[in-house]
């Protein structure tokens, strides 16, 4: 006899006696759990199959051990951009062993609820008291509205510039370089401290040529910022 049910998330093909790895429960090691959303149960040539699950249908298991899955690599690249992260994962299970498989007539546990607490009185309103209109607050109120800031001027997309990432790009906006023409009149080491000094994961890239094409960029010579990226490589003249 076999079963397929749903555990964690997971349907799963499971048969007596069997140890199956599963995502992480909360159920203690060494405890037992029961799983009643059984999608099919199937012994020899019968087949029951659920709408969507078993009326009655119990899987009981027992907690081996809890665990990790192997470690999986997870590398991400933009071309052209000097954008390389790299990240590690690794999946937490458990181990469960199948102790029985029930077709019918089962019934899971029931777990103790709270009893839901009783609403307390609410106390009788109080009788409202009308309060005069104060028109000294509404008179200074208006000319607060007229002086409101105005909105800061939008930076550019310094994306455009080969090299730059979106973490570079907010590094130097945060640094004050938002616009073409602050970028074209820095400095390629003051560039680099900034990006080294918002995250050691921007210290590796090369701003030699990030000036001059923030010039071209802020003059509108975008055919002539489009031939002079075609001779780079991240930014870096090949």
């Amino acid at each position: 006899m076999y079963a397929i049910v749903e555990i964690a998330g997971q349907q799963v093909k499971v048969a007596k006696d069997q140890k199956v790895f599963v995502n992480r429960l909360s159920t203690e090691e060494g405890k037992k759990v029961e799983f009643d959303n059984v999608l099919l149960v199937g012994d020899g040539d019968s087949i029951t199959i659920g709408a969507p699950a078993i009326d009655g249908a119990l899987i009981g298991a027992k907690v081996v051990r809890h665990l990790k899955g192997d470690k999986v690599i997870v590398f991400k690249k933009k071309r052209r951009k000097g954008y390389r992260v790299k990240n590690g994962h690794r999946q937490a299970l458990s181990e469960i062993v199948i102790e029985s498989i029930a077709t019918s007539g089962a019934k899971k546990a029931k777990t103790e609820k709270a009893e839901p607490k009783k609403e307390a009185k609410k106390a009788a309103p109080k009788a409202e008291t009308k309060a005069a209109p104060k028109k000294e607050t509404t008179a200074k109120a208006e000319p607060a509205k007229k002086a409101a800031p105005k909105k800061a001027a939008k930076a550019d997309d310094l994306k455009k510039i080969e090299g730059v990432g979106p973490k570079a790009a907010e590094a130097m906006i945060a640094a004050g370089l938002d616009t073409f023409a602050k970028v074209a009149k820095a400095k390629p080491e003051a560039i680099a401290t900034i990006l080294s000094d918002a995250s050691s994961r921007l210290a590796h890239l090369v701003t030699d040529t990030w000036p001059k094409q923030a010039k071209l960029a802020a003059d509108g010579k975008w055919d002539e910022l489009e031939k002079l990226q075609d001779k780079l490589d991240g930014g870096i003249e090949k």
